[in-house]
């Protein structure tokens, strides 16, 4: 059976306080690796913890359905918000900066900050904005976030239409989308990190694993034409791990380019433009959805768009250099 929906009067204002809640967690989590992770190491540790924010999307397909069909949608909510706060509380108890771990060796210490010293003076938003390595960012995420989203909300859509798969057949498909972008959010950041290890620079080795990445995306073009569910499945699949590699060496450019006090306020500058660009790839998949009923148009759209992001990150921030933040 469908999911049963929200009262409309309701839903808008849920979904507005939800995005409020979830807008802070990628900026605290790419500050937290810039704090506990040096230059060569940022890319897989990022890579590993955008994984780890695709465990949710793995387990939900499988457990969100039975939870709605056994007690409603209201319950679902509640018990996936009562979770996100026992979270809430456990990283207040636990986190700290590297200089407040007793724990730590001078050595390891040492390692931890072995990049240059930041500079004392912090850089403040409105001077943020006006620098094009916060653009580099930020339109890179304007272009690749509505895509992420289009997968995430629009591939259960794609599937029922498709291989007339109903709530209770989604699980193993979108478990199985969902494990392939885990395994390529961490190949991408350790495939930069690796590069960066062999001596090659930070610019280098983002650049060319996003180029790759851009690559691997095309394919999702395709997968409006098989007949066959898993082989639809893998493209997908492909397409969400490039993603999830590209989105790994995205994330790390702003501890590339700003020192560690401005990486939280450029993420969260990104995170806003890219949910711009969501907005705008929602009324744009509506729309052709309702006048052509294909998704020829948005597949071709989404195969495209990286190297779109790729070509703009590499324009507006050439070497990923450092900024003057005097």
């Amino acid at each position: 059976p469908p999911l049963p929906s929200p009262p409309p009067s309701s839903s808008g204002f849920d979904q507005r306080v939800l995005t409020l809640g979830e807008a802070g967690n990628f900026p605290a989590g790419i500050k937290a690796v810039s704090e506990w992770f040096p230059a060569k190491e940022r890319a897989f540790a990022t890579g590993v913890f955008n994984a780890g924010a695709n465990i949710g999307a793995v387990i939900t397909p499988l457990i969100v359905p039975i939870i709605t069909i056994a007690f409603g949608w209201r319950m679902a909510f509640i018990i996936t918000g009562a979770i996100s706060l026992v979270w809430l509380v456990a990283w207040i108890a636990i986190y700290r900066r590297p200089r407040e771990v007793a724990k730590l060796s001078p050595a390891e210490l040492a390692h931890i900050e072995s990049d240059p010293a930041d500079p004392a003076k912090k850089i403040g938003w409105i001077k943020l904005l006006g620098y094009r390595e916060t653009w580099a960012y930020a339109l890179g995420k304007f272009l690749i976030d509505p895509i992420w989203w289009l997968f995430l909300f629009w591939t259960p859509d794609f599937l029922a239409k498709t291989y007339n798969l109903d709530l209770k057949s989604f699980g193993p498909p979108l478990v199985a989308i969902y494990l392939l972008s885990d395994l390529g959010s961490v190949a991408g950041g350790w495939s930069s990190s690796k590069l960066m290890k062999r001596g090659y620079s930070a610019n280098f080795a983002r650049k060319i694993t996003m180029l790759a990445c851009a690559f691997l995306v095309m394919p999702i073009f395709f997968a409006q034409y098989v007949d066959n569910l898993w082989l639809a499945v893998g493209i997908v699949g492909l397409a969400t791990a490039a993603h999830q590699a590209f989105s790994a060496n995205l994330y790390t450019i702003p501890s590339d380019m700003f020192p560690r006090g401005a990486v939280g306020s450029v993420v969260g500058i990104g995170g806003t433009v890219g949910a711009i660009g969501g907005m705008m790839m929602a009324k744009f998949t509506g729309y052709v959805l309702q006048t052509t009923g294909s998704y020829t148009l948005i597949f071709a759209v989404a195969g495209s768009t990286y190297l779109i992001a790729i070509t703009v990150v590499h324009l507006l921030s050439p070497r990923l250099a450092r900024v003057n933040a005097d």
